[in-house]
């Protein structure tokens, strides 16, 4: 490698290590802990690439993208990020970050970005035209819960890898665009993506006309849970012998594979070819918090496309939470797009979305219990509704902290209208500290009103 490069990171190490490798690679190094000193040194035209963390001292990493781009156009920048989460890497993309790669970080590879950068960067000074990678148009993912943010972190982790990707969850979770997501933001992004089922693969010649179309992007087997054995041997066979372009291998799955390996369903063989990392996508009834972000995302993505302006109504936002969704995100968007269609006013009231999902096949909202009823007994009631909802298997693991939250949300934000938005009267009336109050109302992300109680 021959060039400057520009390491900006508050972590000592990171830059003694990277100062370190990038020397002994045969690179010149400025390193710097401060946002002001990088873009000092990138208005005096110093550095042929620069390396930055996004969260610093004097302020974000990301954020600063637009001013190089345009003090320096041409000057690539690799972004590295400890907040691992597929929006840091969407941001980094939107921003036109040359590359993108979350902390921890492999050394190696980071020192291969590096000379890809290093020789953008001679290209563009030498006038050819410079590459730009496929981008995805549209937001991928929606979703502010702790599930998602969980499966955030776990995307951004295996994304510039090779590993197979095993995802599971119910139909319509959006295991595909999940899939697809990682393929558009790891290094494959301008391969093939390509998504087959077992009808592909019953044909001999199936696998082999299939991995010449993939050309070393990446190949995504739907359904693989309902494969049979003798396709499945032949999934095997070609992922030991890919030919000469080595495509990634990801498979999407409604059951657990490994509940089916037990049973004798799948082959042992190709359980531990395909587990590389294990994607557990979970069902909009376990992050109803994310209900209506969804439902008003696809009412945005409506009016792009021509449709009216429609909002949904305060009590009809409820009612689309306490849905129980079997057809989960799939689901909530044919009913948000039928909504769109039959809805007359601006506003989308609580009787239509009863009509849209009273006619929904073989579902029902959430019964509300009696007035007399306890809470407890309603509290026992949901409860055993939601582990009747996964039939033999088990809720994911964390089921103890995500019904504390669905009880907290309502009782703060019920005690905060009763008290006028008052913090001290509330914290006072749920008999807590105020400063854990302050806390909760962050973490739940509660919007106070403050107003005059008339009563």
């Amino acid at each position: 490698m021959d060039g400057t490069v520009l390491v900006a990171d508050d972590d000592r190490t990171i830059r003694t290590v990277l100062t370190q490798a990038l020397t002994r690679a045969g690179c010149r190094v400025h390193a710097t802990s401060s946002l002001t000193t990088l873009m000092r040194w990138v208005g005096e035209g110093k550095g042929d690439a620069v390396i930055t963390d996004v969260v610093m001292p004097d302020g974000n990493g990301l954020e600063m993208l637009p001013k190089i781009s345009t003090d320096r156009p041409g000057l690539p920048v690799i972004v590295i990020s400890a907040q691992n989460t597929i929006m840091t890497a969407i941001q980094a993309a939107e921003a036109e970050a040359f590359d993108y790669l979350p902390k921890p970080f492999d050394l190696p590879d980071l020192m291969k970005r590096t000379a890809r950068a290093l020789d953008s960067n001679r290209r563009v000074r030498a006038g050819a035209p410079k590459e730009e990678p496929d981008k995805p148009e549209d937001l991928p993912l929606v979703g502010r819960t702790q599930a998602m943010q969980a499966l955030y972190r776990l995307v951004a982790r295996v994304m510039n890898t090779d590993m197979p990707v095993l995802l599971t969850g119910e139909s319509g979770t959006g295991k595909s665009l999940i899939a697809r997501a990682i393929h558009d933001f790891s290094d494959r992004r301008t391969l093939p993506f390509v998504t087959v089922t077992a009808g592909d693969l019953r044909d001999i010649e199936g696998p082999a006309r299939i991995l010449a179309r993939v050309k070393g992007g990446t190949l995504l087997i739907d359904g693989i849970g309902d494969v049979e054995p003798e396709i499945q041997a032949r999934i095997v066979r070609m992922i030991d012998a890919p030919g000469e372009h080595v495509p990634r291998f990801m498979a999407a799955s409604l059951t657990d594979l490994s509940e089916e390996l037990a049973q004798g369903k799948v082959r042992q063989d190709l359980y531990y070819r395909l587990s590389g990392a294990i994607i557990q996508v979970p069902a909009l009834r376990e992050r109803v918090d994310d209900i209506p972000l969804l439902a008003r995302h696809f009412l945005s993505r409506a009016e792009q496309e021509g449709a009216p302006q429609r909002r949904l109504s305060e009590d009809g936002e409820e009612l689309l939470r306490a849905y129980n969704w079997p057809g989960n995100v799939r689901q909530l968007e044919n009913a948000i797009r039928r909504l769109m269609l039959s809805s007359q006013a601006e506003e989308i009231t609580r009787s239509e979305i009863e009509l849209v999902l009273g006619s929904q096949p073989g579902t029902a909202p959430v019964l509300t219990g009696s007035d007399t009823e306890r809470l407890s007994d309603s509290v026992a009631r949901h409860l055993q509704r939601y582990f009747d909802l996964h039939g033999n298997l088990l809720p994911p693991p964390g089921l103890y902290a995500r019904i504390l939250r669905e009880m907290e949300l309502p009782l703060i934000e019920i005690a905060l209208d009763a008290t006028g938005g008052n913090q001290a009267k509330c914290a006072d009336l749920l008999g807590i500290n105020r400063n854990t109050l302050r806390k909760k109302i962050t973490d739940l992300d509660i919007q106070v009103t403050r107003r005059r109680k008339l009563m």
